[in-house]
């Protein structure tokens, strides 16, 4: 499912951030909540404590793929192709934006207390999108992958 522009907006309103959007988005899709995560996330925001160093919404989505494909206890194993997804997903991103740290993406500081730009919720849809289309590509290579 494509992101949805104003549960985007509506989260950002909240005080959410990229990486943040991106997971409620991919759980939203599941039909789960999971605050603990969401509150994990919080340190990938800006860039990682909005460093502006790896993009919030790369390292969102690569959670994203991770959560539907890794693995998550000692009886399972991950998707045998989790990597090349996680490849494809960080190539794409960075050939769209032209780098994968915010400094090289926006032209403003993260620092504490501005806001997010508009651009950045471009970021968010388009990559929340791509992880839903590497999702798709890849639901049917192993039959362990129910949450696809």
């Amino acid at each position: 499912m494509p992101a949805d522009a104003f549960r985007m907006f509506q989260l950002a309103a909240q005080g959410f951030c990229c990486s943040q959007i991106i997971l409620i988005l991919g759980l939203d899709d599941l039909g789960k909540e999971n605050p603990d995560l969401i509150k994990a996330m919080h340190g990938l925001c800006g860039g990682i404590g909005r460093s502006g160093k790896t993009c919030g919404a790369l390292t969102g989505g690569a959670c994203l793929i991770g959560l539907s494909a890794g693995k998550g206890s000692p009886g399972e194993s991950g998707h045998l192709k989790i990597n090349a997804m996680l490849k494809e997903l960080m190539n794409w991103f960075e050939d769209v934006h032209g780098s994968i740290e915010c400094e090289g993406i926006l032209d403003q500081s993260l620092d504490e207390g501005n806001e997010y730009p508009v651009r950045c919720g471009n970021i968010v849809a388009a990559t929340f999108n791509k992880v839903q289309e590497i999702r798709a590509a890849n639901s049917e290579d192993t039959e362990s992958d129910e949450e696809y």
